[in-house]
């Protein structure tokens, strides 16, 4: 395996003028056709996408057999969602649709990402739980696809069971390589390092799937039901609705993945995992493909402020 080598200056911290900090990263922008349009730093060797290979593991779980009847609720196994009210009904509704106990998750207690809903959990005198935590649907998911396929619920997390073997199958397809390495994402469920250009292929293929398809059924849902992937106010739902068509998801350690059919898809990972970083670079990507929007105009330069107000920008610098 080759060990990813680190990225080129992609993005510059600006304060009062004076550049204060850079973000190092890689990033790739496929054409409709998937060849490689523009590339910067290291898009060949594997990394961790994190939470960007949420729609390949949701294809992974219909394929083995789970089935559900309201596209928003595969837009939530596909979700990192913030923890609102509506993602915590929706995982507590499929939940107890299957008889299952919120104990029968095996991802770790945490509080709510959107700030309001984390305080309300707070001021109600509550606590971590699982439920809260942003990767509930997709555990809620896997538990629903074992119990479809006959399998084991004991242990669904861990890499040698059925259900992470077809995952991690359907990965390797929709990239077009190996599965480099295998590690425990902070969910608990396995992370497989592919290469930037596999990733920005896998968002190509999903947008460009013929309909009645597994892979066409999540895109269409994430992208009918973007705040239910991330939340209110999260990016990738923000650009999923203020670009029409684009399939986006976001991962930890600055990574983002962007797909449009008939027109290109991208993936950025920046070095240091910052995520003021990844949608300044997105957008300069985006650009590359052709792309203009509102959407795109905010967040090409991200506000930096001092004393309350704004004294600078993140922007990108490739």
């Amino acid at each position: 395996m080759r060990t990813y080598a680190g990225g080129a200056l992609l993005a510059e911290v600006v304060r009062s003028g004076f550049v204060e900090g850079l973000h190092r990263g890689s990033v790739v922008v496929l054409d409709a056709s998937g060849a490689v349009l523009a590339a910067a730093g290291d898009v060949t060797a594997p990394v961790f996408p994190r939470s960007a290979s949420k729609p390949m593991q949701t294809v992974g779980m219909l394929r083995a057999g789970l089935r559900l009847t309201d596209p928003a609720d595969l837009a939530l196994v596909s979700a990192s969602h913030a923890g609102e009210d509506f993602h915590l009904a929706r995982v507590a509704a499929l939940l107890a649709s299957a008889g299952l106990d919120r104990s029968a998750l095996a991802c770790p207690p945490d509080l709510p990402l959107d700030e309001a809903a984390r305080n309300a959990v707070l001021l109600a005198g509550g606590g971590p739980a699982r439920i809260g935590m942003n990767c509930s649907g997709k555990h809620t998911g896997m538990l629903l696809t074992c119990l479809a396929a006959g399998w084991p619920i004991e242990g669904y997390p861990l890499p040698g069971h059925p259900l992470q073997q077809r995952i991690r199958a359907t990965v390797e397809e929709f990239t077009g390589e190996p599965v480099a390495a295998v590690g425990v994402d902070g969910c608990g469920a396995p992370v497989l390092a592919v290469s930037l250009t596999g990733l920005a292929r896998a968002y190509l293929r999903l947008v460009h799937a013929e309909p009645g398809t597994p892979e066409r059924g999540v895109a269409d849902a994430m992208r009918a039901h973007p705040e239910i992937v991330g939340g209110t106010g999260a990016e990738d739902s923000r650009l999923m609705r203020g670009l029409p068509g684009t399939l986006a998801k976001i991962g930890a350690e600055g990574v983002i993945a962007a797909g449009l059919p008939g027109v290109g898809a991208v993936a950025v990972k920046i070095d240091d995992g910052a995520a003021r970083a990844r949608m300044p670079v997105l957008v300069a990507a985006l650009r590359r493909l052709g792309q203009d929007a509102p959407i795109l105009h905010e967040y090409a330069r991200l506000p930096l402020l001092g004393g309350g107000v704004p004294v600078g920008v993140v922007r990108p610098a490739w």
